[in-house]
């Protein structure tokens, strides 16, 4: 019988009703009942305390009285009580749940659960409360510059670590900088130093002051110098919580599943594709390649196959693979190290669609006319044979003309097939682009390293024709995942990516109409796909393109994990879903899983039982996890980055303005290295700052304007924030 994520509740069950809503006590609140909410606000933990505990901890003897008390407020609507007799207090009318965001000595940023506007707390307001708590506010207020409010109790108290660069002082002891969102510094006593050193990278535990503010630390761990980009990712993988060590029964099982051949049995009883002339396509350094394709041409348009690695029939759910998968949620990909969803057993070896090997699959076969219209879909579990284990700048090549003939010979196997998936991949692209999909690029960059670990070169990632076919054919199967689960109407997880807020469109016309870009089609109320495309198109070829594409992208709401299907905007598309990479990302093993049941045979009402509560919980996981392995990985890359430009100190460069400040502007390079120059740089120059894009230096007449060029020195470069600094060129001083 399954439980947890996997089928019916898996612990403790609550109750259907709704708590009545909150109303005022009376006055004449017995001495249990005011007992009993001090007990609650003293230890009550997100998922509140067993009634016996709490009848310990608020000091109450009477059982009677208790439980006549208990019901009362539960009544009343100050607290709940589950079916397993757990009891947790409530909101109040007019508060609020949030998580503390971020702090500064003498005051915090909360953000509502309900993700409405952070709310401001001020130090005397905070309660003891720590970036990363769970907080009840209440108190709220509407101010100028935002909402404020007070912590009114800590539901729970973060388990998120800490890390920072520890300072010594002449004194002895130090101080801490902390990394994050904690912005001001920890002292150190001299005996909780534990042996760091000038800028090492630790871990810290933050210790309250007599007065009940956060203001110490211990130092717990010692990573190393934070002059070392390799140490500093050491740190954020902490920091982030990712794990990176397999529990021992995980590698057990990964060791046990890893010597799993394909068997006769297996190639009977699934769709035998091995004669068909099926590749790989991935980078030259890839091994976990999870997907593979073939295409035929047919009288009436294409016959495309997307084999994916099947997963789920290796990971079962409920084992402790599964339950470590879900843990991770999806691979994570730093500079010098990637840390795998699953172990390297599967996801390098028997998973991994190698080629010349029988692999087992779960195949996507789908039917399109000459206008790239779908016109059929089916999933099947396959077994296939990869032909060849194609790489993208040796495709490239073939589709340039230029490549050697020992290449062309390399892919004679598949070359019929790799025609027809080009031609198809192109036709689908104009479909997209008739759709009004957005063509946005992200400003990702590939560091190279040496034989230590060091960042010696940055280079911005680049994508060619067959890393866009592949693209093309993957979006087409996660379509038609979408698809088939929407028409069985069946619980599933959906990739999907809301409109833009109204609020955020109006900014954006704002900013992009000063900067006199052609921005017409978004000053609607309700601007479309098109309407961002149509933008992007203008500029895409001019030196304001980039800037343009980021701001854009910022203007867009985040792609997430959803059990409800709410399309997706950026591709235009009305039902979308990860079905394709399932040995790195948890939610494609999530839907490889529901549609295998699905086409086993089960029914409508066994697969909602079975799954309706697993897909809510998967995809909110999956969405977690996925900003995590971002946040993790983009703090990596600022401290590489800062590592290969500290290498490159007074170098001159000319960049682009890429952000304004009422204290200077951000300034980005070829390289995607970007930097701060301060207006105090700026020698001989009285700027006045327009509250947007730009300084205008009210003695020469001169602008900083955002999408300008300027002349740069690189001044500094700080490993352990990732913090990179400019000085304007001489002309500029």
């Amino acid at each position: 019988m399954q439980s947890g994520r996997y089928g019916g509740s898996g612990g403790r069950s609550f109750r259907a009703a709704a708590p009545k809503a909150y109303q005022v006590p009376s006055a004449a609140k017995t001495l249990e009942e005011k007992q009993i909410v001090a007990a609650l606000e003293r230890c009550s933990g997100e998922d509140g305390v067993p009634s016996k505990s709490l009848m310990r901890e608020a000091g109450i003897a009477d059982k009677a009285a208790f439980y006549d008390a208990l019901h009362r407020l539960e009544e009343v609507g100050e607290l709940k009580v589950d079916d397993q007799h757990w009891v947790k207090l409530l909101p109040r009318d007019g508060d609020l749940e949030a998580t503390l965001v971020s702090l500064s000595e003498r005051f915090g940023f909360a953000r509502p659960k309900n993700g409405t506007e952070d709310i401001f707390i001020p130090g005397s307001a905070l309660n003891g409360a720590f970036l990363g708590d769970e907080v009840v506010l209440t108190g709220l207020q509407a101010r100028d510059k935002g909402p404020s409010g007070k912590v009114k109790r800590i539901v729970k108290k973060s388990e998120a670590k800490l890390t920072g660069t520890v300072h010594l002082e002449r004194a002895g002891g130090g101080h801490a900088t902390p990394d994050g969102a904690l912005r001001y510094d920890l002292a150190i006593a001299a005996g909780d130093l534990h042996g760091a050193k000038e800028g090492d990278k630790v871990l810290l535990e933050p210790r309250q002051d007599g007065r009940g503010e956060w203001t110490r630390a211990v130092v717990k761990a010692v990573f190393g110098s934070g002059d070392v980009a390799r140490v500093c990712a050491d740190a954020i993988i902490e920091r982030c919580g990712i794990p990176t060590e397999f529990p021992p029964e995980v590698l057990r099982e990964a060791e046990a599943v890893g010597d799993m051949a394909v068997t006769q049995e297996d190639i009977d009883s699934r769709l035998d594709l091995r004669d068909e002339p099926i590749f790989t396509i991935d980078s030259a350094d890839a091994k976990d390649l999870d997907d593979a394709i073939s295409v035929h041409k047919t009288i009436d348009g294409y016959t495309l196959g997307v084999h994916i690695a099947d997963v789920s029939h290796y990971v079962k759910a409920g084992s402790a693979l599964d339950k470590e998968a879900f843990r991770r949620g999806t691979s994570v990909y730093f500079a010098d190290r990637v840390i795998p969803m699953l172990p390297e057993a599967l996801s390098n070896g028997v998973c991994s669609l190698n080629a010349g090997t029988e692999k087992l699959t779960f195949s996507c076969l789908m039917d399109f006319d000459k206008d790239g219209h779908m016109t059929d879909y089916r999933f099947e579990k396959a077994v296939i044979v990869s032909k060849v284990r194609g790489v993208y700048k040796e495709v490239n090549q073939i589709f340039a003309g230029t490549a050697s003939p020992d290449l062309v010979e390399k892919y004679s196997p598949v070359a019929e097939s790799l025609q027809g998936a080009r031609e198809l991949a192109d036709i689908l692209k104009a479909n997209g682009r008739a759709r009004g999909q957005m063509d946005l690029t992200s400003d990702e960059t590939k560091f190279v390293l040496d034989e230590n670990g060091v960042c010696i070169d940055v280079v911005p990632r680049t994508s060619g024709e067959s890393e866009e076919m592949i693209e093309q054919l993957m979006i087409a199967a996660n379509c038609a995942a979408a698809k088939a689960a929407l028409k069985a109407e069946i619980p599933f997880l959906y990739r999907v990516h809301e409109k833009p807020q109204p609020d955020r469109v109006v900014e954006l016309y704002e900013l992009l109409d000063r900067l006199g870009i052609p921005c017409r089609e978004i000053k609607r109320g309700n601007p479309s796909t098109k309407d961002f495309a149509a933008v992007l198109d203008r500029v895409k070829d001019g030196p304001r393109g980039p800037l343009v594409n980021q701001r854009i992208l910022r203007t867009m709401e985040k792609a997430r994990y959803y059990h409800r299907e709410l399309g997706h905007f950026g591709l235009a598309l009305g039902e979308y879903s990860h079905f394709t990479s399932p040995i790195r990302r948890y939610p494609d093993t999530s839907i490889h899983r529901i549609l295998s049941d699905l086409v086993a045979g089960a029914s409508k009402q066994e697969l909602t039982k079975r799954y309706k509560t697993f897909a809510q919980e998967s995809a909110a996981e999956s969405s977690k996890n996925e900003v995590r392995a971002v946040t993790g990985e983009r703090a990596a890359e600022d401290c590489y980055m800062a590592e290969y430009m500290r290498a490159h100190l007074g170098e001159r460069h000319v960049g682009v303005i890429s952000g304004v400040t009422p204290k200077g502007i951000f300034v980005k390079l070829q390289n995607n290295a970007e930097g701060f120059v301060a207006l105090s740089d700026f020698e001989n120059c009285d700027f006045q700052f327009d509250g947007e894009i730009a300084h205008k230096d009210l003695r020469s007449g001169r602008v900083l304007m955002m999408g300008q060029e300027i002349g740069i020195v690189v001044a500094a470069a700080d490993v352990a924030t990732g913090r990179i600094d400019f000085m304007p060129q001489e002309d500029w001083a």
